[in-house]
């Protein structure tokens, strides 16, 4: 046990000074100090800073999913409503993932190749899901059945990922997301019947 609370330490500490610092300005050195850790306990548990950082933004990866999930499989909600409930969440949610900002202000100046297998699954992971919601309005009778599916959908997602750098690195996210649901509204009414 001791072993998983040293890591679950190095995680916590890590993301607080990558969130406030940045991947670049955040050393192996500091977090081992904060964490009151041996330096060599961190490369025990992470092979390399990179891989450190790569577990920090899985974890806000993780607690999106999760909280995405909750409202996929709401048995109560139609899926027009799942899909503007999504929106809404998953740009909250993002709005506190500092460390998945720095993947997206890493976008512009150099990219950081170790976190694309996570955005990559994201991405997948979105489109499933989102996927789910529309067969679930087309069943009900709420959408249309759509034949390029999974192109609607790749364009969707890019939707929300141009939103991310305004939203996230231009600090536009609280002047815009009063207005989320409209933009929702617009997406669900070119699915309905």
């Amino acid at each position: 046990m001791a072993l998983e609370d040293t890591r679950d330490k190095i995680l916590s500490v890590a993301n607080k000074l990558f969130s406030r610092f940045g991947f670049h300005k955040t050393s192996m050195d500091e977090i081992a100090k904060i964490a009151r850790k041996a330096k060599g306990s961190l490369y025990y548990h992470f092979s390399s800073k990179e891989e450190l950082f790569k577990e920090v933004v899985s974890k806000e990866m993780i607690s999106l999913k999760t909280q995405l999930s909750i409202i996929i499989d709401n048995t109560d909600l139609s899926a027009s409503g799942k899909i503007k409930e999504y929106l809404i969440k998953r740009m909250e949610v993002l709005s506190e993932a500092a460390n998945y900002h720095e993947t997206l202000k890493a976008d512009f100046f150099e990219h950081f190749d170790f976190i694309d297998e996570l955005r990559n699954e994201l991405d997948l992971w979105e489109k499933a899901s989102l996927k789910k919601i529309i067969s679930q309005g087309v069943k009900t009778g709420e959408f249309v059945e759509q034949t390029d599916i999974d192109v609607l959908l790749d364009v969707y997602i890019m939707v929300l990922k141009g939103l991310e750098i305004p939203f996230f690195l231009q600090d536009k996210y609280d002047r815009y997301s009063p207005y989320f649901e409209n933009l929702m509204n617009i997406f669900t009414k070119g699915l309905s019947r």
